[in-house]
Parts: structure tokens; C-alpha cells; sequence
């Protein structure tokens, strides 16, 4: 069957990115992205709060959490094989820091059993998200902290952390 809408919830990899949609198997192919009423009404709250706020203190805190993030990683996880794969300069980045790794993909997976909360993008890119609203410097300590507890553990490994899902 042949969907009537198609959209990147019924694409086959919608983080794939590629440049030519290819419907999900079965029925997920009929999937046209609307969001739920709910998730909306949640959402025109928050709008509320972003109303409110102060964009410059908000992208101040922003390039702080990622210049903390950057220099905790590179104080803890050294000779692990992680590369930098967004500018160092603040200025130059949004309120997100990326790091490639050959085994990426793994090690997202095993953060996240953690509770740390990261993506992956192919080929070998592992980014993690920083939102200067609710995002405390004490979590993006203890994000890099469980990196480093991950890499020196090895638990990345395990072959459960192998198992490519439909999302990171």
C-alpha cells in the first residue's frame, strides 16, 4: 500500500537524513508526522517560559555548559579515542557539543542505560544536547563523569549496545 502522506515519522530511517524519502515496512509507512493535541498544549507552555526569558543569559549559559562539557571530557576521558567534532569556540557552536569515536554508536547506547541522554549520527558521531533552561552545570559534570565511567569500564562492549534501533 502506498501511503497517501508520507513524512519523516513514516520515513524507513528518519535519522538517516537521506536525500530521498523511502517508506517504513508495514504499517509505520502511514505515519504523517502530526503531533498529538496533548504534546501541543505542553508545548504552548513552554513557549510561555521561553517568552520570558532572557535570550542573551540563555546563550550565555549555553556556551558555558558546553566549554564545561568540552573540558571535562578532555580531562576525563584522554586517551580513549575521542575526537572534538564541533568548534571549541563557543561562539561558533550552538548548545550542543559532538565528540566521534569509532564505536560511537555503543557508546551512546550504554550512556544512555546510564540515564545521560545523548545522540548518535552516523558514521561516528556522538552529540550531546545542553538546554540552559533546565540543563544544571552539575549534570553536564555528571554527563561527563558517566562517559568516563563507560570508557574506562569498557561496558561499551557489551553486545546489547550493538543492536542498532530504529533511534539512538
Amino acid at each position: 500500500m502506498k501511503p497517501p502522506l508520507s513524512g519523516w515519522m513514516g520515513h524507513a530511517e528518519p535519522f538517516a537524513f537521506d536525500d530521498h524519502y523511502r517508506p517504513a515496512p508495514g504499517i509505520r509507512r502511514n505515519l504523517c508526522g502530526t503531533p498529538p493535541v496533548v504534546a501541543l498544549a505542553a508545548l504552548e507552555v513552554g513557549l510561555d517560559i521561553w517568552a520570558k526569558a532572557d535570550m542573551a543569559a540563555v546563550r550565555d549559559k549555553s556556551r558555558r555548559l558546553g566549554d564545561l562539557f568540552i573540558e571535562r571530557i578532555e580531562a576525563r576521558c584522554a586517551g580513549h579515542g575521542l575526537t572534538l567534532a564541533c568548534p571549541r569556540e563557543s561562539h561558533r557552536r550552538a548548545s550542543q557539543v559532538s565528540f566521534s569515536h569509532a564505536g560511537g554508536y555503543a557508546i551512546i547506547q550504554a550512556l544512555i542505560a546510564r540515564g545521560v541522554i545523548a545522540d548518535f549520527r552516523s558514521p561516528n558521531v556522538m552529540r550531546f544536547g545542553f538546554t540552559p533552561l533546565y540543563t544544571r552545570y552539575v549534570d553536564v559534570w555528571d554527563a561527563a563523569e558517566a562517559l568516563a565511567a563507560v570508557l574506562d569500564s569498557g561496558e561499551w562492549g557489551a553486545p546489547r549496545f550493538h543492536a542498532r534501533g530504529a533511534v539512538t
